[in-house]
């Protein structure tokens, strides 16, 4: 017989990070925890405030009602918990966990050894110009050659300067920028702010316009002079008719696979098999977890092998994060088998 609890944990930032949706300071989590005779699996429910589509008042109604029922098996529970995504993503990786030789291995491969490293973006928070400068800065003398910064926040001319002071220093050779306006665009004005961001040689835009205007990102994403990535427009799409609907209709040249948004490895994987129906690349991101649900992503993404940098570089956000062998190294996530893992809840 298998015992299952869970316990909630506030992870706290070190730098208040600015998104369009307002300034982050905490971001809670949860860990269901399974224990199986010897045996312990644990997996991070990485809930979203805001954003994640779980976000509802009997979240931990329902972590406790899984607990309650943990011997019905994951198949069972991934069905039952279709409108809660965060914790289907939790348990796929507690019962992995639970099954594994070392509870945090959960894709053994060249990754987990230390042999092979996935390339990431480094990312940018919003702020006023000052404070995004210096982090561009940060990101290109730590080595990385794929930058993301967030926009939307400031005025857009700002914004635009900004990534025009790293193009006049740097080719698209060099450095790959990426930008997320996390939905901020209004939809009439939102192609000629593509059109403007193209000639700086961006190599993509997530979420232009806010998600469910489909027909209006379907026109973008026909007119645009620039690739863009769905992101949000993902979340709360359940069925697998109503993914291959979107992607058919909207016609995306990426999408984005936040595993805690959108049902974890399944479902990630069941976006990933419609998307190259449609001819669409995608590449996976992380969801402000700690490094237990960072860990998990990582390694599941590592097994799709991707060329493309993923946005898994969200591990030093935070003071009170687990120590990990995971290392942000040259642009890539690491994993370092000479590091312990120390998960301590209290």
């Amino acid at each position: 017989m298998i015992k299952a609890s869970y316990k909630k944990y506030i992870l706290n930032f070190k730098n208040p990070s600015g998104t369009s949706r307002g300034v982050l300071k905490t971001k809670e989590t949860w860990f269901i925890i399974l224990d199986e005779n010897t045996k312990r699996g644990i997996g991070e429910t990485g809930l979203f405030r805001g954003l994640s589509i779980d976000d509802v008042v009997n979240y931990e109604e329902k972590l406790n009602w899984v607990c309650n029922n943990i011997n019905l098996g994951l198949d069972l529970l991934l069905k039952e918990l279709t409108d809660f995504p965060s914790i289907q993503f939790g348990l796929e990786q507690a019962f992995l966990s639970l099954l594994s030789i070392h509870k945090f291995e959960l894709f053994p491969s060249e990754f987990t050894k230390g042999n092979k490293e996935i390339a990431i973006n480094g990312l940018v928070w919003m702020g006023d110009k000052q404070f995004m400068k210096n982090q561009i800065k940060d990101k290109l003398k730590s080595g990385f050659t794929c930058i993301k910064m967030k926009i939307g926040a400031i005025d857009f001319k700002t914004e635009i300067e900004l990534l025009k002071s790293i193009r006049n220093e740097f080719s698209s050779n060099e450095i790959e920028l990426r930008v997320d306006a996390n939905g901020a665009f209004n939809p009439k004005s939102a192609l000629e702010k593509l059109k403007r961001l193209s000639t700086l040689d961006i190599h993509s835009i997530e979420q232009p316009i806010q998600q469910g205007q489909i027909y209006e990102m379907a026109d973008l994403c026909l007119k645009t002079p620039l690739p863009i990535a769905l992101d949000e427009e993902l979340i709360g799409v359940f069925s697998s008719i109503k993914k291959h609907q979107l992607l058919a209709t909207i016609k995306p040249q990426f999408i984005i696979l936040k595993p805690s948004l959108i049902g974890g490895f399944k479902g990630s994987k069941e976006w990933i098999k419609f998307a190259e129906q449609n001819k669409c690349e995608w590449w996976i991101t992380s969801a402000l977890e700690s490094n237990i649900g960072l860990n998990a992503i990582a390694q599941f993404t590592h097994t799709l092998q991707s060329n493309l940098p993923q946005g898994l570089g969200t591990g030093g956000l935070f003071t009170n994060n687990f120590e990990s062998p995971l290392e942000v190294k040259n642009g890539a996530l690491q994993y370092n088998p000479n590091l312990n893992w120390n998960f301590n809840l209290t």
